[in-house]
C-alpha cells in the first residue's frame, strides 16, 4: 500500500506541477496556477499520515516505510528548487520570459552551486531522519524497528557521498576555457 501512495505521490506531484504552470502561463491564470502549485506539499501530508496509520493499525516496518520518508525528504530538500527551475523555463517558453540563467559551469562559481545544491540533500536527509526517528518511538518495539534505522544510515550515506562530489568541485574546480590569445601586432619605431 505505501509503495502504491509513494508513485501516486510522484504522478500528483508531477500533474499538479503541470497544472499549476499550464494554468499559470497558458491560461494566464498566474493565481489560480500559484494555488496549484502550493498544493503539493500536501502530497507529502497525505503519505505522511497515511504512513502513520499503516504503522498504528499493526503493519510490519519495513522498506516501503523507509523508502516513504526518503521521498518526503528529498521532497522537501529539493523540491522547492525543482519547481522554481521549471518555473523559469515555462516563464520563458510559454510566456516569452527571460531565458532562465543556467547554472555556473566553471570555477568556484560551480563549486558553490553544486555546494548549495548538497545543501538540499542534507536537509531531505535530516528530515527523513526526524520522520524515521519518530516511526521508531511511534512504533515503540525495537525489535520490529531495524528495518527503520538501516533508512536512516543509508539518508546520511547519500548525503555523505553527494557531499565528497560537491567537496570534489572546491578541490578540483573545473576551468573554463581559455581565451585565445591576441597576436601581437609587432612594434612599429617611427623615425623621425
Amino acid at each position: 500500500m505505501v509503495v502504491a501512495l509513494i508513485v501516486i505521490c510522484e504522478v500528483g506531484f508531477w500533474v499538479l506541477l503541470a497544472a499549476g504552470l499550464a494554468t499559470r502561463y497558458l491560461l494566464k491564470m498566474p493565481r489560480t496556477g500559484a494555488a496549484l502549485l502550493l498544493c503539493e506539499p500536501l502530497l507529502e501530508v497525505v503519505l505522511l499520515v497515511a504512513t502513520a496509520i499503516d504503522l498504528k493499525n499493526g503493519a510490519e516496518p519495513s522498506w516501503e516505510h523507509g523508502l516513504a520518508a526518503l521521498y518526503i525528504g528529498y521532497t522537501v530538500g529539493h523540491g522547492h528548487r525543482t519547481v522554481k527551475w521549471l518555473d523559469g523555463h515555462a516563464a520563458h517558453r510559454l510566456a516569452g520570459g527571460p531565458r532562465p540563467v543556467p547554472p555556473p559551469r566553471y570555477g568556484m562559481a560551480r563549486a558553490r552551486h553544486e555546494g548549495r545544491i548538497w545543501l538540499g540533500t542534507l536537509v531531505g536527509a535530516a528530515v527523513a531522519t526526524v520522520l524515521l526517528w519518530l516511526a521508531i518511538l511511534y512504533v515503540d518495539d525495537p525489535s520490529r524497528t531495524d528495518t527503520l534505522s538501516g533508512w536512516m544510515g543509508g539518508a546520511w550515506r547519500a548525503a555523505g557521498i553527494h557531499g565528497l562530489i560537491a567537496l570534489s568541485y572546491f578541490v578540483w574546480p573545473r576551468k573554463g576555457p581559455e581565451e585565445p590569445e591576441k597576436q601581437r601586432e609587432p612594434i612599429r619605431v617611427s623615425r623621425g
